[in-house]
């Protein structure tokens, strides 16, 4: 339970923290005026000062808070402050900045955090080795088998699950040869011969199939055709390893994916392809971290990476209240060279609160619904 707690502290309150610190950065580099920064929320148990600028350490340590001088009123300047550091103030383009820095922050962790997992263990790549076979398909026809290893098609060395199933696609249907390596059967165990000490052999086979055009479902349930031979994935993988360039460069590749499948999420959330019974709220995020603080570092790395991303890409939703809310108004007097009016900003403002709260609601409800039907509450009666 203690792990469960550091865990959701440490990387809850880290995210947080860390898209904070990208508003304060930006801010303090362009000479705004920050009156308060804050680890955490809620009383005060720590402070000092330095400069202008109050550094504190809060009660409630899930996250922080940075108080910009005049962002919510240009008229309230706190005493040794001017107006000329006043976040209000300031032209349309150097506010875009101050609050585009919080979400940019988050993707920018998630690339560090990427960059760590990629060099201290590597990049998992899953392995061209079969689970299962379905029946009825041109796998089965062909003889593969489960823990069967496709090592070439047509004599062109397959590297990954990725490799074999894009060549498969590429072939649009006509006939494949595929080379595997299928694990000799293993002696039965005996006193002089345990089976799990004894060497594995490997035969090399080959296949002659032609992948039939078929329907599956993505990873968000739609309906899709592909060319596919009727197997899937026994999960297997191996580790890539990198020197500190190349697992920079294998991080952003990894950030960029998480960025792309992140945004597919809110958008077919939003298309209804997505219901909306899937929506997470922060229940599901603390027992994700709960559950990978026990599985191990690596994993608990990697689940901050896409956190963190999905926390970027929430705040740059042009909804008022969030991040990308501002932008967009910011965006606006960019272009119409005058803000928006205020009372539209106001009546906006309040719209994203409810919208948010509403958010907060369902995403809470279906937390609270998953536990109850994972622990059986509901039908436990005779």
């Amino acid at each position: 339970m203690l792990t469960t707690v550091v865990a959701v502290v440490i990387v809850l309150g880290g995210l947080i923290f860390f898209h904070e610190l990208g508003h304060f950065s930006v801010a303090r580099a362009l000479g705004m005026g920050v009156s308060t920064f804050s680890l955490g929320f809620g009383p005060k148990i720590l402070r000092c000062k330095r400069g202008k600028t109050e550094y504190a350490l809060s009660l409630v340590p899930l996250g922080g808070y940075v108080a910009l001088v005049g962002e919510s009123d240009p008229r309230d300047i706190p005493e040794g402050f001017t107006t000329g550091e006043s976040f209000a103030l300031r032209p349309a383009w150097q506010r875009l900045m101050v609050v585009a820095a919080g979400p940019l922050s988050n993707i920018l962790l998630a690339w560090l955090l990427c960059w760590i997992l990629a060099f201290g263990w590597g990049t998992p790549v899953p392995l061209a080795q079969v689970g299962s076979v379905l029946q009825n398909s041109a796998a089965e026809r062909a003889g593969i088998q489960p823990g069967d290893m496709v090592l070439a098609i047509d004599d062109t060395p397959v590297e990954s699950w990725k490799t074999m199933a894009e060549a498969i696609a590429a072939a649009g249907g006509r006939p494949l040869r595929l080379t595997l390596s299928r694990p000799d059967p293993q002696p039965a165990a005996t006193p002089g011969n345990l089976a799990e000490n004894a060497p594995e052999h490997a035969t090399e086979v080959h296949v002659e199939l032609t992948p039939q055009r078929s329907v599956r479902k993505t990873i968000f349930g739609e309906e899709e055709e592909a060319w596919l031979i009727g197997i899937t994935s026994s999960g297997s993988v191996r580790l890539e390893q990198h020197g500190p360039g190349d697992a920079a460069v294998a991080g952003l590749r990894q950030t960029g994916e998480m960025l792309s499948l992140t945004w597919q999420s809110f958008v077919k959330l939003a298309q209804r392809v997505v219901p909306l019974d899937q929506v997470g709220g922060p229940i599901m995020i603390m027992q994700m971290v709960g559950h990978q603080a026990h599985e191990g570092l690596a994993g608990l790395l990697a689940l901050s990476a896409l956190i963190s991303v999905n926390l970027g890409i929430l705040n740059l939703l042009p909804i008022p209240v969030l991040d990308g809310g501002t932008i967009t108004f910011c965006l606006w007097e960019l272009v119409f060279r005058r803000p928006l009016h205020e009372k539209i900003q106001e009546y906006s403002m309040r719209l994203g609160i409810a919208l948010l709260v509403l958010l907060m609601l369902l995403a809470t409800y279906n937390d609270i619904w998953r536990i109850l039907k994972t622990t059986g509450w509901f039908g436990s009666g005779s």
